[in-house]
């Protein structure tokens, strides 16, 4: 069913000219990940040379470095998640999507994480996070990373965690224990024995009290 109602947005998603970038696109890159098992959906930036070439979302350097981190995490790429980005289309030399071209992609974005109906939603970099978690200029992704946000998709609530971006990591390779890949590493794990585990851990909506399933 979940698969079913993908397709018919995907068929949609493939013919929109809604702004500039479908002028200059391959190919639109809609998802990874199998809808029929997926808990967690979670939205990066957009794609870049390697993912406008396959269709295929976080398959360049960034999304090989994502692999290594899920696979230490033991978060399964195929299996748990359902990938997507703020928009479909790569924006030329990679440059960061306007307002205007993510919103006339949010009707796509919207109807994926209804069909999916995760349990959380990981934003992935300060692009998926401003768009779903507005900021003020000096909230950075830095103070907000790590932390179970309340978000609002179309009238329905989700919890949400942001985590830098594989990008930001290709540039620091430190693993010092405040650096951002030991940061990121710890994120998933949290987001592994958060909703991924067999005794998931469940977050009530005030973030009061955190408390482990019999």
């Amino acid at each position: 069913m979940k698969k079913n109602c993908l397709e018919i947005v995907r068929s949609k998603c493939e013919s929109c000219k809604a702004c500039a970038l479908a002028k200059t696109r391959t190919n639109v890159v809609f998802s990874d990940g199998n809808p029929s098992t997926a808990k967690i959906v979670l939205i990066g930036e957009a794609p870049g040379e390697t993912e406008d070439l396959t269709g295929v979302p976080f398959v360049g350097r960034a999304g090989q470095l994502l692999n290594e981190f899920l696979e230490n995490a033991g978060i399964s790429r195929e299996d748990d998640l359902y990938m997507i980005n703020t928009v479909k289309c790569r924006p030329p030399e990679n440059r960061v999507p306007t307002d205007e071209e993510k919103a006339a992609c949010r009707k796509f974005l919207n109807a994926q994480i209804d069909i999916i109906n995760p349990k959380a939603i990981i934003l992935c970099g300060a692009t998926a996070l401003k768009e779903f978690y507005p900021t003020d200029k000096k909230t950075t992704i830095s103070k907000l990373r790590g932390q179970w946000l309340d978000i609002n998709v179309d009238g329905k609530d989700y919890k949400a965690m942001a985590i830098f971006h594989p990008s930001y990591l290709l540039r620091d390779h430190s693993l010092k224990e405040t650096s951002p890949r030991t940061l990121t590493a710890r994120d998933l794990a949290e987001i592994k024995a958060a909703y991924l585990s067999d005794n998931e851990i469940v977050i009530d909506q005030n973030a009061e009290n955190i408390f482990a399933c019999v």
